[in-house]
């Protein structure tokens, strides 16, 4: 069942924005500043792609000082929009019932938006 939902979850626009997470975070790779964020950037865009069948989990470093650093200015430049964003695209795929599976993967990404060091996908 986790193959069909992700299958329809790239055919509706899961690919593109997988897509557009990878080529932000290689960008964001360019500089040594952004390396860090934009490696965080692709494991979401890898996340984004295939989100039916994983559950987000912690890593035991999600707490640590530098993390929680890299967590607060991630929130602060990035996190805030890209949480918003599924935010904004959850509700509007619960308005159906056929909707409502894709909302909830909306809404399973939006922790990892927000912190993505010492989080992933599996």
């Amino acid at each position: 069942m986790s193959f069909l939902g992700n299958v329809l979850w790239w055919i509706f626009g899961g690919l593109l924005v997988g897509f557009g997470y990878i080529v932000g975070g290689l960008a964001l790779c360019l500089t040594i500043i952004g390396f860090p964020f934009g490696l965080q950037s692709i494991k979401l865009g890898f996340a984004t792609m295939s989100p039916f069948g994983k559950e987000v989990v912690e890593d035991g470093s999600a707490y640590d000082t530098l993390p929680l650093i890299f967590n607060i200015i991630w929130l602060v430049l990035f996190g805030w929009e890209i949480a918003i964003a599924h935010l904004v695209s959850a509700l509007a795929l619960a308005i159906t019932i056929i909707g409502i599976p894709f909302a909830k993967q909306h809404i399973k990404l939006i922790p990892m938006s927000l912190f993505p060091f010492g989080r992933d996908l599996k």
